[in-house]
C-alpha cells in the first residue's frame, strides 16, 4: 500500500505532508483494514485542490484511503474539543511530501503538550479503557472476543502506547520496517522498564494476536475482529491444529491475550502512579522483614526471586491491607512463576497463608483473580491449572472454565450487605472459607471430563484439601457441596416443585442446613458466572422457592406431602377468606398449590370473571422476572399443548416454562413464560394482539400450525446459525416418580423444538400435566411429567418405542 501511495504522489512536487495514520502508521494493516491517511500543511486553504487531485488518484489506483486534512492551527483546537482525534495526532508517520511541515507539525504538538494537558489526556485514555472494557468484555478470557478491543486486545497495546507517547512527548512510529508495538516493546526492554522475559512473551502473544486477526480477516472476506466459534475452527485448522483441536488453539490465544492484559494493568497503575504525588519513603510502614507497606502499595524489601511461600504471604499482606503491588514487586513475582515454571520444581509449601486469604472479609475473588493472572494460583495447586483457559462452548457461557470461577467467587463478595435474599443468607455467614473452596473446586474437573466433571471433582477436592491441612468434617463438607452443585439448579429448573415426591428427594441428600445454605449460594455464585443472561429473576425465584420449602421441611422434620398440604391450607384459607364464592369454588377445583402462588388475587379473579362469562378463549399478557407471560384460559382437549406451543413457535418466542392448572371440570389455565428468540428481551407490546389471534385461533382448529410451521421455518435458518453452534447427543431419559413418568429430552437448541416434541407426544397418546424447559449453554433439557391416554403411568415396555420416536422427530429438525 505505501509503495502504491509513494508512486502516485511521487510525481507531484508537494508543499504538504502525507502521514500514515492509526494501523496503517502502526504497520499492522490487515486485510480490510482501513487505510487511514493525514495530508499535514501549514495552512488548508490553497491546498484544497492538490489534496483533491492526488486523494482522486489514490482512489483511481484502487487504493481506498480514508484521508483527514490539518492544519497547524488544528492542534491546539483539537487538545481543547476532541482528545480522541487529538490521539491521532501522536500516531502518524511521514511517508511522503515536505519533510520540513512534518518536523514542525511535530514540533508544535511537543511545545503545546503541558503539564495539565498531559494529565487531562491520561485521564481520558483510563476512562476510555473502562467503557471499552464494559462494551467488548473485561476479561481477557471471553470465549468469543473481539481481538482489537476486548480485554488483552491489540487495543490494550495501542492504549499504553497511546500514553506512553503522551508522557514522554514522543512520537514511537519510525521507519524500521516493524511494528510500532514491537518498537514501543524494543524501547522498554532498552529503558528497563520490563524485564526481558515478559517483554519476550508479550512479543510473542502481539504476534499471535495480529495473525490471527489477518487470518479471520481472510476467512470471513470482510472487516471483522469477532472471533466466533465457527472462525476458531477455521483458523485452528489453517494453523495446523489437530482436528478438532479449536480448544488448544483458543488456550493458546487465552494465554496469550492473558498475558497482553497482564502487562497493560501493570503499565497502567505505573502511568497512575506517575500522576500523583510520590510518598516519602519515611512513611514506609514495615510489616515483617521482607515486605513493607507504603500508601496503599506493597514493597518486597530485596531484590532477589521470590520463593512460593514468600508470594503467598505477599498476597495476603496485599489483600488484608487492601493494597496493590508496587512495579517492582509485580514484576518479580512474574519471574519468578517464570521460573518456577520452567524448572517446575514446586515446592510443597504451607497453606498458612492461602488459608487466611480466603478467611478474610473481603478482596478474596480480587486477590485470587491476580493470584490466577501472574500464574501463582497454577503453580501453589497444580490441580487448578488444567482449567485456566479451559474453553467451555456454548451459547450461553461466556467464559474459560478458570474466569468462570473467579467470577462466581467475586460475584458471591458483591453480595456482602445488600438486601436481596441471598445477599442476606451470604452476609449471614461468620465463615465463608468452605464456601470458598466449594466454588473454586466445583468445575475443577471439567478438563478431565465435563460428563460426570462433579464426582471427580469431589475427589479432587478431598486430595487438594487434605494437602492443605483441612479437617475430615470440612473436607466432606465440600466434597459434598462439589457433588452437588449442580443438583439444586436441576431440581429447581426441570422439577414440579409442588410434588411431594420432588421435595422428599432433594431434602433427604442433606446433612444439615448448613449444607443447604452453602449449596443454595454456590448454586447463585455457578449461574451468575455463566453470562449475564443466565441468571434471571424467574430463576432466582424458582431457587429461593425451592431452598424456602426445604429449609421449613428439614427444620420441622416434615414430608414433602406434609409440607405441601400445610402451605397449602394456609395460603388457600388466606386467600379464600378475603374471596367471593365463585373464587372459592374456582381455587377448590385446582388441585395444584402453584396456581395460588403463580396468579395474584387480581389475576385470579379476572380468570373467574372471563370463565363465567363463557368466552371460548382467553389470553392474558404481563411482563415479570425478565419474561413475557402469557397465560392461556380455555376447555382442554388431547393436543392443545402441542398447538399452543406452535402458535408460540411460529410468532418466534422462546418458551422457558411451561405451567398446566386443570380445574375439575376441564378447564385448563396455561401459562407460559417467554421471550423473543432474536433478541432474548421481552416481547414487544405491539405483537401482543397477533399473538393473541394465533393462539385462539390454534385452540379452535382455524390454524393450520404445521404449514404455518413449514413457512416460518425457511426464515428461521439464518439465525439458528448464528444462535446456535453445538451438535451435542440428543438423550431421552424416564425418571421415577410415584404418580406420573417423567420424560427428561435433551437435545440441542433449536427453534420450535418444543412444539415438535408436545406433537410427537400428543401422536405417542401421552398426556403432559407439568413441563419444565430448562436452557444449558445451547441445549435444553426439557422435563415432561406425563400420563398415557388411560391416566395411568407410561408402562415400562413402551418406553423404548418412546425414545425412538422422540429422538427421530428431534433429529429431523437438524
Amino acid at each position: 500500500v505505501e509503495e502504491y501511495l509513494l508512486r502516485v504522489s511521487g510525481k507531484y512536487n508537494l508543499p504538504i505532508a502525507i502521514t500514515s495514520v492509526g494501523s496503517f502508521s502502526r504497520r499492522e494493516l490487515s486485510p480490510f483494514s482501513d487505510i487511514d491517511v493525514m495530508f499535514i500543511a501549514p495552512e488548508v486553504e490553497g491546498n484544497e485542490e492538490l489534496i483533491t487531485k492526488v486523494v482522486t488518484e489514490f482512489w483511481d489506483c484502487g487504493i481506498e484511503v480514508s484521508h483527514t486534512v490539518r492544519a497547524f492551527s488544528d492542534i491546539g483546537k483539537f487538545a481543547e474539543e476532541d482528545l480522541h482525534a487529538f490521539t491521532q495526532f501522536f500516531e502518524t508517520r511521514f511517508i511522503i511530501g515536505n519533510d520540513k511541515v512534518y518536523a514542525q507539525w511535530s514540533q508544535i504538538l511537543f511545545d503545546i503538550l503541558d503539564k495539565d494537558l498531559k494529565r487531562k489526556l491520561l485521564q481520558k485514555y483510563f476512562n476510555d479503557i473502562q467503557l471499552r472494557y464494559k462494551k467488548y468484555g473485561d476479561s481477557p478470557k471471553v470465549l468469543e472476543p473481539n481481538i482489537k478491543f476486548t480485554a488483552g486486545g491489540l487495543r490494550d497495546l495501542h492504549s499504553v502506547e497511546w500514553i506512553y507517547s503522551v508522557q514522554n512527548s514522543l512520537i514511537l512510529t519510525d521507519q524500521r520496517e516493524i511494528t510500532q508495538t514491537e518498537s514501543f516493546l524494543t524501547r522498554l526492554r532498552k529503558n528497563k522498564i520490563i524485564n526481558p522475559k515478559e517483554i519476550g512473551k508479550l512479543i510473542e502473544s502481539y504476534k499471535l494476536l495480529l495473525n490471527v486477526r489477518n487470518l479471520l480477516h481472510l476467512n470471513l472476506n470482510q472487516k471483522n475482529d469477532r472471533l466466533e466459534f465457527n472462525s476458531q475452527e477455521v483458523i485452528a485448522k489453517i494453523l495446523d491444529y489437530p482436528e478438532e483441536s479449536n480448544y488448544n488453539f483458543m488456550k493458546h490465544y487465552f494465554e496469550a491475550s492473558t498475558i497482553i492484559h497482564r502487562f497493560t494493568k501493570t503499565l497502567m497503575k505505573k502511568f497512575e502512579e506517575d500522576l500523583t504525588s510520590p510518598i516519602s519513603d519515611i512513611l514506609a510502614i514495615k510489616i515483617d522483614d521482607d515486605f513493607s507497606r507504603k500508601g496503599d502499595k506493597l514493597l518486597f524489601n530485596g531484590t532477589r526471586l521470590l520463593k512460593l511461600p514468600e508470594i503467598i504471604r505477599a498476597y495476603y499482606y496485599r489483600a488484608y491491607h487492601d493494597a496493590r503491588f508496587d512495579e517492582k514487586i509485580r514484576s518479580l513475582i512474574i519471574e519468578s512463576v517464570h521460573e518456577l515454571e520452567e524448572t517446575q520444581e514446586y515446592e510443597q509449601v504451607s497453606s498458612v497463608f492461602f488459608r487466611e486469604i480466603l478467611k478474610l472479609r473481603r478482596n478474596v475473588g480480587k486477590t485470587l483473580e491476580s493470584m490466577n493472572e501472574t500464574g501463582v494460583l497454577g503453580v501453589f495447586l497444580p490441580e487448578f491449572k488444567e482449567m485456566i483457559g479451559f474453553f467451555q462452548p456454548g451459547v450461553y457461557h461466556c467464559y474459560t472454565a478458570d474466569e468462570h470461577t473467579i467470577i462466581a467467587i467475586k460475584n458471591l463478595e458483591d453480595l456482602e450487605g445488600t438486601t436481596s435474599k441471598v445477599g442476606k443468607l451470604f452476609t449471614s455467614l461468620k465463615e465463608k472459607d468452605i464456601l470458598y473452596l466449594a466454588v473454586l473446586f466445583h468445575d475443577i474437573a471439567k478438563p478431565i471430563s465435563v460428563s460426570g466433571h462433579e464426582i471427580v471433582g469431589g475427589e479432587i477436592a478431598h486430595l487438594v484439601m487434605e494437602r492443605l491441612g483441612y479437617d475430615q468434617e470440612e473436607i466432606s463438607l465440600v466434597q459434598f457441596l462439589v457433588r452437588h452443585h449442580l443438583t439444586m439448579e436441576q431440581t429447581a429448573f426441570r422439577r414440579n416443585l409442588n410434588d411431594p415426591t420432588t421435595l422428599d428427594s432433594f431434602t433427604e441428600i442433606f446433612p444439615s442446613v448448613y449444607s443447604l445454605q452453602l449449596l443454595y449460594l454456590l448454586t447463585y455464585a455457578d449461574l451468575s458466572a455463566v453470562s449475564p443472561a443466565i441468571w434471571t429473576q424467574w430463576k432466582s425465584d424458582l431457587l429461593f422457592e425451592l431452598y424456602r420449602k426445604t429449609l421449613i421441611m428439614f427444620r420441622d422434620a416434615v414430608s414433602g406431602e406434609e409440607f405441601l398440604h400445610s402451605d397449602a391450607k394456609h395460603i388457600i384459607t388466606s386467600t379464600i377468606t378475603r374471596a367471593g364464592s365463585s373464587v372459592k369454588k374456582h381455587i377448590e377445583s385446582i388441585d395444584d398449590i402453584g396456581y395460588i402462588q403463580n396468579f395474584t388475587e387480581d389475576e385470579i379473579n379476572e380468570h373467574v370473571n372471563e370463565i363465567e362469562r363463557g368466552s371460548k378463549v382467553s389470553v392474558f399478557f404481563k411482563e415479570e422476572g425478565g419474561f413475557t407471560n402469557i397465560t392461556v384460559i380455555t376447555r382442554d382437549t388431547s393436543s392443545l399443548l402441542y398447538r399452543l406451543c406452535g402458535a408460540l413457535s411460529i410468532n418466534d418466542l422462546n418458551i422457558h416454562d411451561a405451567q398446566i392448572f386443570t380445574r375439575k371440570d376441564g378447564i385448563i389455565i396455561d401459562s407460559f413464560n417467554v421471550t423473543d428468540f432474536r433478541t432474548g428481551e421481552l416481547v414487544d407490546s405491539l405483537r401482543y394482539e397477533r399473538i393473541r389471534v394465533d393462539l385462539k385461533r390454534a385452540v379452535l382448529h382455524q390454524l393450520q400450525i404445521n404449514n404455518e410451521f413449514i413457512r416460518v421455518k425457511s426464515k428461521w435458518w439464518r439465525l439458528e446459525s448464528k444462535l446456535f453452534s453445538r451438535r451435542s447427543k440428543i438423550k431421552i431419559i424416564f425418571e421415577k416418580h410415584d404418580k406420573y413418568t417423567i420424560i427428561d429430552v435433551y437435545s440441542p437448541d433449536r427453534l420450535g423444538l418444543l412444539y415438535q416434541i408436545t406433537k410427537k407426544m400428543n401422536e405417542l397418546g401421552l398426556s403432559i400435566y407439568f413441563a419444565k424447559i430448562a436452557t444449558k449453554e445451547d441445549d435444553v433439557v426439557d422435563a415432561f411429567y406425563t400420563l398415557n391416554s388411560s391416566g395411568r403411568k407410561v408402562p415400562e415396555n413402551q418406553h423404548e418405542l418412546i425414545k425412538v420416536e422422540l429422538i427421530k422427530t428431534i433429529e429431523e429438525m437438524f
